[in-house]
């Protein structure tokens, strides 16, 4: 199931070029917090999966250009990224084990505009991730269990400023540096994260170019490690890293679009800066 956020997140599913409305599907969630909704269904996803396929059987929807879609993932308690996470000509093996904690105040939707701030970054570099959204609590997990954790899977794009002093808190966690969605896709449709062919456009240009299972360390043994030091909750989100073979610089005016295979409809962001700066290409 494709689920997402939209207008004034409002629970949907997203079929083909539609979305449908699931909100009375989750009407007992005594909340405004549309993070907590997510968490419940998260949960319970016994019980809420089968009131979401009956809601929305017998509706048409209304089509995605016609609505605003959100964050797959609102507000998560944590949002962990890995650090390269992918095998590189520079980087032949998978390398130490890295990661961070980014703002989880820094996310936005499809078709979000990305503010670049006037802090003298040497440059920004746009990211091109798969995230895994978690389904139950886990700590100290084995790679062989790790999966079953996973409640589904988004596409995430890690914005970042490079050369700024205070390492990866002022390089990752400003306002808009964290595009998620639309879709978050329940993990038996997806099958197979470590097999997802994924790219990213820029201005119409293909730059990226790359498949899931390039990452040094795949999905089981990421969670592994990063369990080892913190417990995860339901809807937490830890994307995965990035190849970073065709990152270039990103400025004001560019359009990028993100697809990973079976994430449902690609993700599109515009980018500006007031300062209007440019980079060599």
């Amino acid at each position: 199931m494709k689920l997402a956020f939209y207008n004034d997140f409002n629970l949907g599913v997203i079929k083909s070029d539609r979305i449908i409305d699931a909100s009375d599907a989750v009407a007992d969630c005594t909340t405004n917090s549309p993070q907590v909704i997510l968490e419940m269904v998260i949960e319970n996803w016994g019980v809420y999966s089968e009131r979401i396929l009956t809601s929305t059987d017998e509706q048409d929807g209304v089509e995605l250009d016609s609505v605003t879609l959100c964050s797959a993932v609102p507000r998560p308690g944590q949002l962990v990224c890995l650090a390269g996470n992918y095998i590189e000509p520079d980087h032949p093996d998978k390398g130490t084990f890295n990661a961070f904690l980014k703002s989880n105040t820094s996310l936005m939707g499809h078709r979000s505009e990305v503010e670049l701030p006037s802090a003298e970054a040497s440059v920004f570099h746009f990211e091109p991730e798969l995230a895994v959204v978690m389904g139950k609590r886990a700590t100290k997990l084995s790679p062989d269990e790790a999966l079953d954790y996973v409640f589904g899977y988004t596409q995430f794009i890690d914005v970042s400023a490079r050369g700024l002093p205070g390492g990866f808190f002022l390089g990752k966690s400003w306002h808009t540096f964290g595009p998620m969605g639309p879709a978050l896709v329940t993990a038996d449709e997806v099958g197979d994260a470590n097999e997802l062919p994924a790219k990213m456009w820029v201005n119409g240009a293909l730059k990226h170019d790359f498949n899931t299972n390039e990452m040094g360390r795949h999905i089981p043994e990421l969670l592994a490690e990063v369990t080892s030091v913190l417990t995860l909750e339901p809807g937490d989100v830890v994307s995965t890293g990035t190849h970073h073979y065709a990152l270039s610089p990103i400025q004001d005016g560019d359009k990028l679009t993100l697809a990973v295979d079976r994430m449902g409809p690609a993700l599109e962001i515009s980018v500006k800066d007031e300062r209007k700066r440019t980079w060599e290409r």
